[in-house]
């Protein structure tokens, strides 16, 4: 019988041992049952009070392979806290023609064993949801006195000793002037250019991104609001900001929430990391700026150009520029030759990748062969100890082959030609005018792009993807023309 182990721990209180302990002791259960391990999923640090565990999803997935006929866990409590969940993967698993067995809980199969099966999920779920409550009341006694309770904490604050909250001198006055120079009119993105710019960190020690600069001018705690659930504190931390400047950004925050085309487009850049100078080597990075005439450009700007002016190659526009690889890429994707080319590259590749699973069929093969030989010599009156523990030997060569196999077919599953042409043409069908299937062909097909000022070179994710354009055979193609405006205010 084939059977596959699932373990799971939820918390840093667990070690990482405590997963160890669980695989021994299901290879335990399985050797003493006679099973064939053919796969381990864990997932760390997980909750099972969720489903969204990812090698959880994989075990369920693979299990509509019939590879396997058993899961194994160390207790039911590692495969779902949560009633619905259990009942609701088990029967998928049943479906597939799979159960799952305890390691360490022996339940019978019969009426009796059903029952205890639901009081241990039941006492699971009851555990899971009794120490939720005491985590919510715990944390909602910090929140009433104030205190750190746990997460991210955000820039310009320190925590002391007590738990509370204590301005922190050095990122403080960056949060300040993020507030003034938004509420000044600088955009977003370019908030975000210039913090990276300075290699100003965000509080889990990562680049500064959107997302990051607008929860910061969204946070109330600047304000001194302290809240978590239903405690909300006003005036309970030290202040950051004034009051008249966190509500002058939100104003301004709510202007353009109005305009969400406008906001979109400052972080629509379909060849940001790709996009490279032709001059210097540099990234090109996408800008945005206002002329006077109050028309909003959007570009690609070499980061060479802003400092200490060390190139300088003109920014280009952003629609232009995107448009042209857009349009070279489907160019490659409708030649069909070229479809047939990248597909006998990537079975190349798999073949070069996956050199043990072709040897291991081989060897199948052969063994079968062989045990087929051994059964004619049998048939022909050759039969003696010598040809039974040579059959004997082939049998169990074979069972083990196939196991390998198995197990190799899981860890790596081998497309077909057929699959990858289908996957490469179905990008023919994509709608280039919407945002996102355009950012996915640029994602899939595209490794990098350098513009010079007389041509381009776009080079795909396949061996000797390289093609040069030359511009000045692109109609409308003079660079000047799509440059960013002279005079570029603060979006």
């Amino acid at each position: 019988m084939n059977a596959v182990i699932y373990a799971r721990y939820s918390s840093d209180n667990q070690r990482e041992e405590s997963i160890e302990g669980q695989l021994r002791e299901c290879k335990e259960y399985a050797v003493k049952n006679g099973m064939t391990i053919l796969n381990t999923y864990i997932d760390r640090a997980l909750s099972a009070k969720t489903d969204n565990r990812p090698e959880f999803q994989h075990m369920i997935k693979d299990s509509a392979k019939h590879l396997f006929d058993v899961v194994i866990v160390w207790k039911l409590d590692r495969f779902a806290r949560n009633r619905y969940d259990s009942a609701h993967y088990k029967a998928t698993l049943r479906k597939n023609g799979v159960k799952v067995l305890s390691a360490t809980e022996a339940i019978a199969t019969d009426s009796t064993g059903i029952l205890l099966e639901s009081l241990l999920e039941g006492y699971a779920e009851f555990y899971s949801a009794e120490l939720a409550e005491k985590v919510v009341r715990g944390m909602t006694e910090n929140a009433l006195k104030c205190k750190y309770n746990g997460g991210s904490i955000p820039m310009g604050y320190a925590i002391d000793g007590e738990q509370h909250f204590q301005i922190d001198p050095a990122s403080a006055p960056v949060v300040i002037e993020i507030f003034k120079l938004y509420s000044k009119g600088t955009s977003m993105q370019t908030l975000v250019n210039m913090l990276n710019e300075r290699n100003i960190k965000s509080s889990r020690g990562g680049k500064i991104t959107l997302n990051i600069v607008n929860h910061i001018l969204k946070n109330r705690r600047y304000i001194g609001e302290y809240s978590y659930r239903d405690v909300i504190q006003p005036d309970a931390i030290p202040a950051i900001v004034p009051q008249e400047l966190f509500d002058r950004v939100q104003e301004r925050m709510a202007k353009n929430k109005k305009a969400p085309a406008r906001h979109k487009a400052e972080d629509d850049y379909l060849l940001t990391t790709k996009l490279h100078c032709g001059k210097c080597g540099a990234f090109m990075v996408g800008e945005s700026g206002t002329s006077r005439t109050m028309k909003v450009h959007h570009y690609y700007r070499c980061v060479n150009t802003k400092k200490k002016k060390l190139c300088d190659k003109k920014a280009i526009k952003k629609d232009w520029i995107e448009n042209l690889v857009v349009e070279q890429t489907m160019k490659v994707i409708m030649d069909d030759a070229m479809v047939l080319y990248i597909a006998d590259m990537v079975m190349d590749l798999q073949a070069r990748e996956s050199t043990d699973l072709p040897l291991l069929k081989q060897r199948l093969a052969e063994t079968e062969k062989a045990i087929k030989n051994m059964l004619d010599a049998i048939q022909q009156g050759i039969f003696n100890l010598s040809t039974k523990a040579r059959l004997d030997e082939l049998e169990q060569n074979k069972s083990e082959l196939e196991v390998s196999i198995l197990q190799e077919e899981m860890q790596k599953p081998l497309l077909t030609k057929e699959q990858v042409t289908f996957w490469i043409c179905h990008f023919r069908d994509i709608d280039v005018t919407k945002q996102e299937q355009r950012q996915r062909l640029i994602d899939s097909f595209v490794n990098s792009v350098y513009l010079y000022d007389d041509k381009m070179i776009i080079t795909f994710n396949y061996k000797d993807g390289s093609k040069t354009v030359s511009l000045a055979d692109i109609e409308g193609s003079d660079l000047a023309r799509f440059g960013a405006p002279k005079a570029i205010e603060p979006a």
